[in-house]
């Protein structure tokens, strides 16, 4: 088969397009899923510096998500039959033809839904999930500072907060406009930027607020000062969806149904900016990594 693969850890202009990459085959709990569409990640960009919490040994394809149709299963699988239209996540794999995955790791896609918005909607979308709902315990009528809110996972947080019932700001990072929240400060910040303006959205936390660092898209791993969590009676929250999904599958998938149920009634809208082949993924990855991308980048074979 096909596969995007990188074979030296120096960043995405080492990505190129290998064509004698073996099939997959399925273990007795596994699918095989012939890949429609695949979703770009910021992770992708950070496992072809070798810098992902992830690191697989080149050579290796990226990609933690895709879309597409069943075109094989283990002996154990229950779930899926060959021919179902299905959405996955892998912790590397995606930029290739074909992908072998645990049937944990999949769920249906409504026939309504495209492949192109399928495979750019599970990472953002339930990761933004376990953090408002899990994580922070979002409650309707509370205000929601969504930081980087033009990125993927942003768009999403925007999007699930509006869902639930949350007064949202996007990306308000200046205490002028701490005047939205009539001068009480936010109930929670989703911070998948890091950086600079942590500091100064945390000092804009309502008291007893939820802090959820989401991620460091930014490069730069913020200090915070704890004063500023204790003078607020403030929670600084770790949302880490990968080991959540890991842990928790069963609930996982259901989050993933439902949000899949909310983009077929058109409740979300995942945002695919620009759909590329598999000959322009290092193109792709290069444009996440210059934030020149709103939404989501996917990638078609």
């Amino acid at each position: 088969m096909r596969a995007v693969r990188i074979h030296e850890l120096t960043g995405p202009s080492a990505l190129r397009v290998d064509t004698d990459v073996p099939d997959p085959t399925p273990g007795p709990s596994d699918i095989v899923i012939e890949v429609r569409a695949a979703g770009v990640n910021f992770p992708d960009v950070l496992q072809t510096y070798g810098k992902y919490q992830f690191k697989p040994t080149p050579p290796f394809s990226p990609g933690g998500e895709v879309s597409g149709v069943v075109s094989a299963v283990g002996a154990r699988v229950t779930r899926f039959t060959v021919g179902e239209r299905v959405a996955a996540t892998a912790l590397s794999g995606g930029f290739a033809e074909q992908l072998a995955v645990p049937e944990a790791a999949a769920v249906k896609l409504p026939e309504t839904v495209s492949f192109e918005v399928g495979a750019a909607t599970l990472l953002t979308y339930a990761t933004t999930y376990h953090a408002l709902v899990d994580r922070a315990a979002l409650a309707k009528g509370e205000t929601l500072l969504v930081l980087g809110a033009a990125g993927g996972v942003g768009i999403a947080a925007v999007e699930l907060g509006r869902v639930l019932g949350a007064r949202v700001i996007a990306a308000a990072s200046s205490p002028e406009k701490l005047a939205l929240t009539g001068g009480n400060g936010v109930d929670i910040v989703y911070d998948p930027v890091g950086g600079a303006l942590a500091e100064t959205a945390l000092r804009g936390i309502a008291w007893q607020g939820r802090y959820l660092v989401v991620g460091f898209a930014s490069g730069d791993i913020p200090k915070i000062p704890l004063n500023l969590v204790l003078l607020k009676g403030c929670q600084v929250v770790g949302v880490f969806w990968g080991a959540f999904a890991m842990r928790e599958p069963a609930r996982n998938r259901e989050h993933a149904e439902q949000i899949f149920r909310w983009v077929a009634d058109g409740s979300l809208n995942p945002h695919v900016d620009l759909v590329l082949p598999f000959d322009q993924a290092a193109d792709a990855l290069q444009r996440l990594e210059r934030r020149q991308v709103k939404g989501k980048v996917v990638l078609v074979p």
